[in-house]
């Protein structure tokens, strides 16, 4: 391993399992990623949480939400509170061992103080927004169940108004290759981009992408999903762009490069972006495998058996030791994640035997997997998304191009790292008298065909509707226990045929609540209105403390202090003159009265109330009092 190593990490919104050709989707062409899973290690049963601000912060800390008071919910918009200044984050790691550290895109992790920001949580840079969602070209967000509305786009601290009209893809993809291109590789580096692709806008206008782009899917019937398609497909021309970046300056050679997505897409309802996660049941926010069974694939030269498909199940809380791990490091604390380098590497067996899907008390759901069995319970939106979306996009309308995946600018990109490699290979080899044996081949047709094919879940046909009734599972009426290995679609409810499963599972979650804390969840602050701020989103508390805070006296320069006391002294001297003024106008004002007085003849006139009766109090059956005189 060479002096310096760049983690260049790629989180997006609400990708579906079944939204990239690498799963078996024929819909829309993603060569750039697929040819970076072919070429990699495709990471089959990898889990997220249901929503982004959990698994953004299980990501960045190494915990599991119920151990941050994360568990519940997002950050919505007006919000205050955040991630845990008490947590230590990964980049906040990385510094101390000489990384540079750089943000992009969305940082939903709070912002309503400037501690809560990514410059102020271990991150050089950011560029990017710090609330979930925005408009792709205003970069305006307006809050989701409330009517504040604003502007959302920062460099680092400073509100960038330059990107109005840009498209927020693209807008990533620049800083992205401005970063790489400036980087001092004498340096590590990790990158931390999160698009805000294919995740929706706000809710006017949810689903944005060029109209060139949006043209190529004339193919696509729904709209809807047609917009959705160009705005993947735009996510996937950065991946190209990003890679090439990197190759250019000498740096992929010596790269991690991970890609997933951080929870399931959602097909229908609040914030709906038409993705698939077909054949998985479920979407955003809910417990099933839809919702945090997810997108991955990891590349690097540094691993040992590329080209591959893993199934050991892992949890987005693992990356942070496993990133320590790849880099030589071990001083981290104890965690939650566990190193999974060695099993993605070399397919060595898993250190991760169970995870915890969540526990959230509030909305009475829980779900765990231990092995091959999970046990859940409780629903979430009142069961709307316990079913299955949509179905297999496979038609005869359109097909999967491999060679559209080897011309991609990644395909081509890394066949010219693995050549380099393959030729000190062959050196190493010729030295040794050893027959040539390359650790990584260019990838083919046959090896993506293959690939691809391992990469697709495929469930049994099965009628549910035809399950014995105690099979079926309606968690609005009970938990469910399924076997995930033999049924990832979870169709098939064994929780009557294994007691002593379930009891088992039930008691580890009871465990695990003991172990989790309060969830940090506050109410909305009206003060974080951006009409109150220039229209803008920002760390509304930091200005409102500047408003009610005081001047120390000692913290005041001698001028400062010498003027005060003379405006001091000049305010005694006014008011002392103000009195005697008032007095003497009072003491003259006296002498006229009674001068006046004496030379009054006529009496004054008596005015005296006279009760009567009020005929138009009296029409209405109410006594009134009427005033004369006389």
């Amino acid at each position: 391993m060479t002096e310096w190593i760049l983690w260049y990490k790629r989180i997006f919104s609400l990708q579906g399992f079944n939204d990239v050709g690498f799963h078996g989707s024929d819909e829309i062409p993603t060569p750039n990623i697929d040819a970076l899973a072919y070429n990699g290690v495709i990471l089959n049963s990898h889990y997220t949480q249901a929503l982004c601000t959990p698994s953004r912060s299980a990501f960045l800390t190494g915990k599991y939400p119920i151990h941050l008071g994360m568990q519940h919910l997002v950050i919505l918009e007006p919000e205050p509170w955040g991630l845990s200044l008490n947590e230590t984050l990964l980049p906040q790691h990385l510094k101390r061992n000489g990384y540079r550290t750089h943000a992009i895109g969305k940082w939903h992790l709070g912002f309503f103080k400037k501690e809560y920001t990514p410059t102020y949580r271990g991150f050089d840079t950011h560029y990017g927004y710090w609330q979930g969602l925005q408009d792709y070209y205003k970069h305006t967000v307006h809050a989701t169940y409330t009517s504040e509305r604003g502007y959302d786009m920062r460099r680092n601290m400073t509100v960038d108004y330059s990107a109005k009209g840009k498209y927020s893809t693209t807008l990533f993809t620049e800083e992205a290759v401005k970063l790489i291109s400036e980087h001092d590789t004498s340096n590590p580096m990790f990158m931390y981009l999160a698009h805000l692709a294919p995740h929706t806008g706000n809710d006017e206008n949810p689903l944005q992408a060029p109209d060139e782009e949006i043209a190529k899917f004339a193919h696509i019937k729904d709209p809807e999903r047609r917009i959705y398609a160009a705005m993947v497909s735009m996510l996937d021309q950065s991946v190209g762009s990003i890679i090439t970046a990197l190759r250019e300056k000498q740096m992929l050679e010596n790269s991690i490069i991970l890609f997933m997505s951080d929870n399931g897409a959602q097909p229908e309802g609040i914030h709906a972006n038409h993705g698939s996660n077909y054949p998985f049941k479920g979407a955003k926010n809910s417990c099933w495998e839809g919702a945090m069974r997810n997108i991955a694939a990891i590349w690097s030269p540094l691993i040992k058996h590329p080209q591959r498909i893993s199934n050991h199940f892992m949890h987005i809380s693992d990356w942070l030791p496993t990133f320590y791990s790849a880099a030589d490091k071990n001083e981290l604390p104890d965690l939650d994640g566990v190193n999974m380098w060695e099993a993605i590497s070399e397919g060595s067996p898993s250190p991760r035997t169970e995870l915890i899907y969540n526990i959230d008390d509030i909305f009475n759901y829980a779900a765990i997997r231990r092995g091959d069995w999970k046990y859940l319970y409780g629903s979430t939106n009142g069961g709307k998304g316990d079913k299955w979306f949509g179905g297999s996009d496979q038609s005869d309308v359109y097909h999967y191009d491999q060679n559209l995946v080897l011309a991609s600018k990644v395909s081509t990109t890394l066949a010219g790292v693995i050549t380099y490699q393959q030729i000190k290979e062959k050196n190493i080899n010729i030295r040794l008298h050893r027959t040539a044996n390359f650790s990584t081949k260019l990838l083919d047709e046959i090896k993506i065909e293959k690939l691809r094919d391992a990469a697709t879940i495929k469930c049994k046909e099965i009628n549910t509707n035809e399950l014995p009734e105690h099979n079926k599972c309606n968690l609005l009426a009970g938990p469910c226990l399924f076997n995930i290995a033999e049924d990832p679609c979870e169709r098939i409810n064994l929780l009557l045929e294994n007691p002593d499963k379930v009891r088992e599972l039930k008691e580890a979650i009871e465990e695990y609540r003991k172990t989790a804390v309060p969830p940090r969840n506050v109410p909305r602050d009206p003060n974080a209105d951006p009409l109150r701020w220039n229209n803008t989103w920002t760390n509304w508390q930091d200005y409102e403390s500047i408003t009610k805070e005081k001047i120390a006296f000692n913290s005041l320069s001698p001028l400062a202090v010498g003027l005060c006391s003379a405006a001091g002294v000049a305010i005694f001297i006014i008011i002392i003159m103000l009195l005697i003024l008032n007095r003497k106008s009072s003491s003259e004002n006296g002498k006229r009265n009674r001068t006046r007085d004496s030379l009054l003849k006529v009496e004054d006139p008596v005015i005296e109330i006279i009760p009567k009766k009020d005929n138009l109090f009296e029409d209405r059956g109410i006594t009134g009092t009427s005033y004369s005189k006389r």
